[in-house]
């Protein structure tokens, strides 16, 4: 081999060796937070996580090979998220995925700079979480769940599954816009369907026993819960309250009816932390949360238990059974 041929072999090799060592290095570890406003034992808690991992394993995203996921679970408890948002922004994700407009409230508090993906949030530009559903603005952006004209729907299906009803307790959290908005679409339609309507605030589970007891006194009676973070946790006690104190009930979600609620209305959660996926992957891939818009749920489903009216007595009306999403029997 003659010596400009050597010399040019080695120079040759000499470039192409760092081209060789960088593809051959691992692809960099990119960090999810996910903060759950439920308990980490909460069969609920395990649907809503499959469904987000699945949908990020389904866009290339493997935990433990190119993710790291951190959980923190607030169970409900404020005084919980307000402990664990500082631990799950020091952890340093890329991305955060959180569910409940209050908890996300506190996680803006202490991170503005790091991306917020939203589930279960009613009413986020009056809660000051984003600056418009169509341009957000700031670092977060996702999911919501109800308009607040929701909230007289549900007291429509109480008037309909019993038609009797002259009373209506709402357990909602007065502390959260949401509560308030959604209270305020009940009164709205209560005169039309000759029905009282009381709150009770969902800060306490004693509280809402107490006033659950003693509302149930009176005859007539029928109950709604609103979608909060504080009686979504406590949910296994109040729908056994109202299993016991005979009082037909509402609730927000199919999983409450099929843990032994009587009818439900509302958005597949599930399904929203499926789609959470698709934006925390695009904000893995460099997009920015303020560039995404908002986007509401897509459908509404409702849920009857057929033997959760047969234990409180009541004859489900067959056009409420034929208009039904879904009937556990």
């Amino acid at each position: 081999m003659r010596r400009r041929e050597f010399i040019g072999l080695i120079f040759g090799a000499a470039a192409t060796c760092p081209l060789v060592a960088r593809a051959q290095q691992p692809e960099r570890m990119r960090r999810v937070g996910v903060f759950m406003n439920l308990a980490p034992d909460d069969p609920q808690s395990a649907r809503e996580i499959s469904a987000f991992v699945d949908a990020l394993k389904q866009r290339g995203w493997t935990p433990g090979s190119n993710l790291q996921i951190e959980y923190r679970w607030g169970a409900g408890d404020h005084d919980l998220d307000r402990k664990y948002a500082p631990e799950l922004v020091a952890f340093s994700p890329d991305v955060l995925l959180v569910t409940g407009g209050t908890t996300v409230g506190i996680l803006q508090q202490a991170t503005r700079s790091i991306p917020i993906v939203f589930v279960e949030v009613t009413d986020p530009v009056n809660r000051g979480l984003v600056a418009s559903l169509a341009r957000p603005g700031g670092n977060t952006t996702g999911f919501t769940q109800f308009e607040f004209s929701t909230a007289g729907k549900w007291l429509e299906l109480l008037k309909q599954i019993v038609p009797n009803v002259r009373r209506a307790v709402v357990i909602r959290d007065p502390s959260e816009t949401s509560g308030i908005g959604q209270f305020a679409a009940i009164q709205a339609m209560a005169p039309s369907l000759g029905v009282d309507v009381s709150p009770i605030d969902a800060r306490d589970i004693g509280a809402i026993e107490r006033a659950m007891t003693s509302f149930a006194r009176n005859p007539n009676g029928g109950m709604i819960l609103t979608p909060t973070g504080s009686a979504r946790g406590h949910r296994e006690t109040i729908i056994a309250l109202a299993a016991r104190l005979k009082l037909p009930a509402v609730y927000p979600y199919r999983y409450y009816v099929a843990d032994g609620g009587l009818i439900s209305y509302g958005p597949d959660v599930t399904e929203q932390c499926r789609r959470a996926a698709e934006y925390v992957d695009r904000i893995l891939r460099g997009e920015k949360a303020a560039d995404l818009p908002v986007q509401a749920a897509t459908k509404y489903a409702m849920v009857v238990n057929l033997k959760t009216a047969k234990m409180l007595g009541i004859d489900v009306p067959p056009m409420l059974l034929a208009r039904a999403d879904e009937v556990i029997e």
